[in-house]
């Protein structure tokens, strides 16, 4: 059986990791492992009226979830994408055991703190569905100390690609889709 893909998307909050996760899961047609999503599932379970303040009774639960579906489905073959905005180090040493299943690459999503900052406010105000991460733990990052570098896996050997997502995709999700999906995606982006 040939090894699926696993499309990893990080960065630091509010670049876009999740909206561009979803969009190119839907493109090459495949499931897309959200980690806040899992948080927020387990806080639906768990604490169900509650709304701020929830989510680090389930961190590490969480956490274990994502990387345990992520490696049952490279197991079995499924090419899928993941989104999270972890710190490279809880990255690294997870990714390191997948590349036995999976063809890994890295898409390091990007944009500028007046754009990351609003893209927070925005949130916080208008998505009730992301309250495991409380208010105060979304006020309380600072765009400007939280460095990009902290979120990459920094593993060389993967492909790796930054995205900038200020207004859309550079490059657009069609490169992103091929980049993606291709056996040598660094040649992808030349086409």
């Amino acid at each position: 059986m040939a090894s699926p893909a696993l499309t990893v998307v990080t960065g630091r909050p509010g670049t876009g990791k999740t909206t561009l996760a979803h969009s190119l899961a839907r493109e090459i047609g495949c499931p897309a492992i959200v980690h806040d999503e899992i948080t927020q599932g387990m806080v639906l379970t768990n604490s169900p009226t509650r709304t701020a303040g929830v989510g680090e009774a389930f961190e590490r639960p969480a956490l274990d979830a994502f990387f345990d579906v992520i490696a049952a489905l490279a197991r079995a073959g499924v090419t899928l994408v993941a989104e999270a905005a972890l710190p490279g180090k809880l990255w690294h040493p997870h990714l390191e055991a997948l590349t036995e299943f999976a063809e890994i690459r890295i898409l390091r999503c990007t944009a500028p703190t007046s754009i990351v900052h609003g893209r927070i406010t925005q949130r916080i105000a208008t998505n009730p569905h992301r309250r495991a991460r409380s208010d105060e733990l979304m006020e309380g990052i600072d765009p400007d100390t939280a460095s990009e570098e902290d979120f990459d896996p920094a593993i060389d050997e993967l492909p790796t690609l930054t995205v900038d997502t200020t207004h859309g995709y550079q490059p657009g999700l069609v490169a992103l889709s091929r980049f993606a999906t291709q056996p040598n995606p660094g040649d992808t982006l030349d086409a």
